[in-house]
């Protein structure tokens, strides 16, 4: 089944519409364009030719890509043939296709994991392919960075409009808070909500709680990747211009350590036990911080601060599953 909102000028197709960015896509989406929201079971982005008849059917004038396989360290760690083969499958169908439907332009969503791990902070959009990534996550990483060359390669072989975002760690209403899979904000709300639940007296964390995180609000990020679809030709050619690959970052500005985020979400919980850190399980990249300076100059910030962001965080968590509250 394909869902279709708000007929008007451009046509947009928004793949991964349920996820966390994708939902939040459709939330912040203008009247100015039609939604083209297929579900999974009308359509398999693994599947080249399921992806190319959608396209060649829809006709979208616009492909913001936000499907993908993801998950937090543990996930990366388990599972890093399905985060490469199926990411893979999923950028290569969904750019090419859209190359041979004629796309208007195409907003690819990376991520800040693609960033070497070892990149100058704050991260500049410069850093790219200058390093080797975080080997906790270097599958997924990996098919975020084929599929940038792959939209550098269209727009210089056939002109292609082709942008992709580069937002630092997401968290918010439509999270993924499977305990395997989840991301650091998303996993926290889940374990703490549990531990006040039981009362447990010592809740762990792991890693050393040293490290930073970079975390910004979900309706944020949709704003500005909104903003960017709409700009103005000139605008937008320019920022494909800009350097090698037609990358832009999107960040919040504001740091935290994994040990104080806990002590956060501990708080809005309400939960009042011991939180210890597991130095013998793995921390990830130390920092992740991105420079924000070409969004800045664009005139977007974020608005959601992280203690209001963590508390809508929460509410959505309570309302979808009551039954662990």
């Amino acid at each position: 089944m394909t869902t279709t909102l708000n007929a008007t000028s451009s046509r947009t197709f928004i793949a991964g519409h349920r996820g966390l960015l994708g939902s939040a896509l459709v939330r912040a989406a203008t009247t100015n364009s039609t939604l083209i929201l297929p579900t999974r079971d009308a359509l398999d982005l693994r599947d080249a030719a399921d992806v190319e008849h959608f396209m060649q059917a829809e006709r979208p004038t616009r492909v913001i890509l936000a499907a993908a396989r993801v998950g937090g360290i543990h996930a990366n760690s388990t599972y890093p043939v399905e985060f490469l083969a199926d990411n893979l499958a999923i950028y290569t169908n969904v750019i090419e296709s859209a190359r041979r439907a004629g796309v208007e332009r195409l907003i690819f969503v990376g991520s800040n994991c693609s960033y070497p791990r070892s990149a100058p902070q704050p991260i500049a959009e410069a850093s790219l392919f200058q390093g080797e990534v975080e080997p906790t996550n270097s599958a997924f990483a990996m098919a975020k960075l084929a599929a940038i060359e792959l939209c550098r390669a269209c727009n210089q072989q056939y002109g292609t409009r082709y942008l992709a975002v580069m937002p630092t760690s997401l968290y918010g209403p439509g999270d993924n808070y499977d305990p395997a899979n989840s991301h650091v904000a998303a996993a926290m709300i889940r374990r703490f909500v549990q531990a006040a639940k039981d009362r447990t007296p010592v809740e762990t964390i792991w890693g050393s709680g040293s490290p930073l995180r970079e975390l910004l609000y979900v309706d944020d990020c949709a704003a500005a990747i909104h903003l960017l679809a709409d700009l103005p030709d000139a605008q937008f050619d320019a920022l494909l211009a800009a350097s090698r690959y037609p990358v832009i970052n999107i960040g919040g500005g504001t740091e935290v350590s994994i040990l104080k985020l806990a002590q956060k979400v501990a708080d809005i919980v309400g939960y009042t036990g011991e939180i210890r850190t597991d130095p013998a399980k793995p921390d990830g990249v130390p920092r992740k911080l991105l420079d924000n300076s070409r969004m800045a100059a664009l005139g977007w910030q974020a608005k959601v601060s992280l203690d209001e962001g963590l508390r809508l965080a929460l509410a959505d968590y309570r309302a979808r599953y009551p039954a662990n509250d």
